[in-house]
């Protein structure tokens, strides 16, 4: 038995996960300590340091978190959950100092709407979702629940929110749709009181809430784009009993327009005040559900039979806008705002000057993460492709790079080419578009490249031929010049989408995976088929090993299977997952080991030659859609379904041996040092002449003291068609019609009993 076949499987720890997950409504928090941010990120809460840029995380939910809250002392994080349908949701309490859980319970069915601490921080307050209903009272110290009960009349919509005074610890509020209550904990008979608030015949969906210092005022935004403002009537004694005045309404506030006239001049914010803030000097900071952020203070002026009621009560400060609803509203260091967006974006604003202060903290994919790319030998960056964008991230910082944006398009497949001076990609519109690295400019585009959409691509190491792959089931390939861009052989074997391509490190074979269920390896020099893989199962990723000796295969089988280049045969098949399909297969630069991921939302490292595992990722909130090695092999990337990125440390046992690592670090040096003597001599397309300057290993330095810059694609023409080379005869285009026949009479299954009989 070897050394790796004894020892057990190593927990893998992620270093960074890229993202915030904005769609959780006052997601993001910053602790009283005003040094770290608190979020949700899947099933993980992150607490990010601003200084440093590090992240910790606080692990122990099941599921996608739905709401955070920290106690006004700092010492207590909690965070509740969502749930399958018919299944409990938790709510955890942390300790800030320890990181670690004090108590959990789950009396919540589903979900976990919202939570809050009182202010003493005996209680904590949790309500359900709609299919729960329900409001819990929470006792931390004796960790137990002490009273509970449906939280709205049968009259009213679902509670959304719930908010803790700031003096009384024994009052809390609660408010969503047409409701808007104020209770109270009688702890002695373990029972709640509650008082509707007064407010006539206003009916709204009630969302931000916030108190003042003193309990006296509450003001709450509404879906209806103005702000209620409610006197509490609370008694300044938090161990007084519930006293009988009721909450009253003091108003329903607009935002006034000076330049129209009386009557008309109350303006409401456009798809709702989604949250808000009381800043120490009265005025409030308003975010609406168009982007909107609007500092205002109350105008002193009396509305005496307006004819609406809703009042131009608001006089606006200062206004900014950013892409995107806003969720969450914080403030750190008295004088910086931190916006919060569903399109999982943090913004950081300061309360001087908000014209030209405007400055994008954290961003992420708010889509599927298709596929990863790392430069040739080098580790600093990496880009991932997903949803209308094309992303570069620094590895160091955390941070994008440089955003590449095709508005209503998806990339399924990105590649550098091996002298970093482009990206290329596939786009499900059927075009390859290749971009500089630095400025995001486009190079080229291919339009019609595949009339279905082109789902996968590869390029060989001199960047003179590329191999696509299309939704149709065809692989094209393609001579790549200084300022044309010309279709060279049409492979038409597969029935079914081309998942993958990938070519052998000699340029001279590419294998293709298809959900038909074959691989195609091809000749790349004469494009003519050598071998067909067949199995049980839908491929969804193939790879070469590094020496291009053996392909390595994954699918919807589960299993991961390792077969013969010369002659396609099956040589061994290993387990690769328990529950799901095998989304993405990634070797290291050695082949030593492997990194697989899928749909069980594990990610998994494989000693290639044992076939086994030795070190196990969990952390994903959803289906895992694509992984990569990095080229120094000390660290994985893998992107999910959510749009989630989680950078992996790979234990050291398993990095790359030093021989080979500094026979990398040389090649990549002279790699460098080729690309700058013979920048002048590559050929570079007319359009965009300055690429010949840009190189992917300058992104990290030429960005280091900038913000993510955003490049924008021009419209490509879907009309034209792609060129075809003279020089290539025709006839090897057209269809093989008696083998693409062939194919499809005989069913998969029959070749399959072939090969493992």
């Amino acid at each position: 038995m070897t050394s790796t076949e004894g020892c057990e499987i190593i927990k893998l720890q992620p270093a960074a996960i890229i993202g915030f997950d904005g769609h959780v409504i006052a997601g993001l928090r910053v602790h009283p300590d005003q040094r770290h941010l608190v979020f949700p990120l899947g099933n993980e809460i992150s607490v990010y340091e601003l200084e440093t840029n590090r992240q910790t995380f606080l692990r122990g939910h099941t599921n996608t978190i739905s709401t955070v809250d920290i106690s006004a002392s700092g010492k207590m994080v909690a965070s509740g959950q969502t749930n399958h349908m018919g299944f409990r949701a938790y709510v955890i309490i942390w300790d800030w100092e320890s990181r670690k859980e004090i108590s959990r319970y789950e009396l919540h069915r589903v979900k976990v709407q919202s939570l809050c601490f009182s202010s003493n921080e005996h209680y904590l307050v949790s309500l359900g979702g709609k299919d729960c209903g329900s409001i819990i009272v929470w006792d931390i110290e004796q960790n137990m629940a002490i009273c509970g009960t449906i939280a709205t009349k049968e009259t009213t919509g679902d509670a959304l929110k719930v908010c803790g005074l700031n003096q009384r610890w024994t009052t809390f509020v609660s408010g969503g749709d047409q409701n808007l209550r104020v209770w109270h904990i009688d702890r002695d008979r373990k029972r709640l009181n509650v008082q509707d608030v007064a407010v006539g015949k206003l009916r709204r969906e009630f969302t931000g809430m916030r108190i003042t210092e003193n309990d006296e005022i509450l003001y709450v935004g509404t879906m209806s784009g103005d702000i209620v403002k409610i006197r509490l009537n609370v008694s300044s004694d938090p161990n007084a009993p519930m006293q009988d005045k009721i909450p009253v309404l003091l108003g329903c506030f607009g935002k006034h327009n000076p330049r129209k006239p009386v009557g008309k001049d109350c303006e409401k914010y456009h798809y709702g005040v989604r949250d808000l803030l009381i800043l120490p000097n009265g005025s409030l900071i308003i975010g609406a559900g168009d982007g909107t952020i609007e500092m205002v203070h109350e105008r002193n002026v009396s509305f005496k039979n307006y004819n609406s009621p809703t009042w131009p009560q608001l006089k606006s400060l200062q206004s900014a806008k950013v892409g995107g609803v806003i969720t969450s509203l914080q403030i750190v260091n008295q004088y910086t705002l931190l916006i919060g967006t569903d399109g999982c974006e943090i913004y950081s604003l300061e309360l001087q000057n908000f014209s030209s202060s405007l400055r994008l903290l954290k961003t992420c994919h708010t889509n599927a993460v298709y596929d990863i790319a790392f430069p040739y030998n080098f580790s600093l960056v990496f880009a991932t492709s997903s949803h209308e964008s094309i992303r570069i991230w620094s590895t160091s910082r955390m941070q994008e790079l440089l955003r590449i944006v095709v508005p209503n398009f998806a990339s399924s497949s990105i590649v550098f080419s091996r002298d970093g001076k482009s990206i290329i990609s596939a786009w499900n519109d059927g075009v390859i578009r290749a971009f500089t690295p630095l400025t995001g400019k486009l190079i080229y585009a291919i339009p019609n490249a595949h009339n279905k959409g082109c789902s996968s691509v590869a390029v060989t190491s001199n960047g003179k031929m590329l191999v696509s792959g299309g939704i149709e089931g065809q692989v094209r390939v393609w001579k790549i010049e200084s300022y044309m861009q010309s279709m060279i052989g049409v492979l038409k074997e597969h029935y079914g989408p081309i998942e993958s391509v990938h070519i052998n490190s000699f340029d001279t074979e590419v294998v293709s995976a298809s959900r038909d269920g074959s691989c195609v390896i091809w000749d790349l020099i004469r494009l003519t088929r050598k071998h067909v893989i067949f199995a049980h199962t839908q491929f969804i990723a193939a790879q070469y090993y590094p020496t291009g000796v053996q392909i390595l295969t994954a699918g919807s089988d589960k299993l991961i299977g390792y077969w013969e280049a010369f002659d396609g045969s099956l040589v061994r098949e290993v387990e690769g997952s328990k529950s799901g399909p095998i989304n993405a297969i990634d070797m290291n630069m050695t082949g030593e080991y492997f990194v697989s991921a899928g749909t069980d939302q594990v990610v998994r490292l494989w000693d290639y030659q044992l076939g086994v595992e030795v070190a196990v990722g969990i952390g994903h909130a959803s289906a895992i859609t694509s992984a990569r090695y990095s080229p120094n092999g000390k660290f994985l990337v893998t992107g999910s379904s959510d749009g989630g990125i989680f950078v992996w440390t790979v234990p050291e046992k398993y990095h790359i041996k030093m021989p080979f690592a500094e026979q990398a670090a040389h090649s990549s040096n002279n790699n460098r040092k080729t690309n700058t003597d013979s920048g002048s001599k590559r050929s570079v397309p007319c359009r965009a002449p300055k690429a010949a300057n840009e190189n992917v290993r300058q992104l990290e330095s030429a960005q280091s003291n900038r913000s993510s810059q955003i490049a924008k694609c021009p419209a490509v023409d879907l009309n034209s068609q792609p060129t075809i080379d003279p020089c290539v005869d025709t006839a090897s285009l057209a269809d093989d019609k008696e083998l693409q026949d062939q194919l499809e009479t005989r069913s998969v299954h029959s070749q399959k009993s072939q090969i493992f009989d």
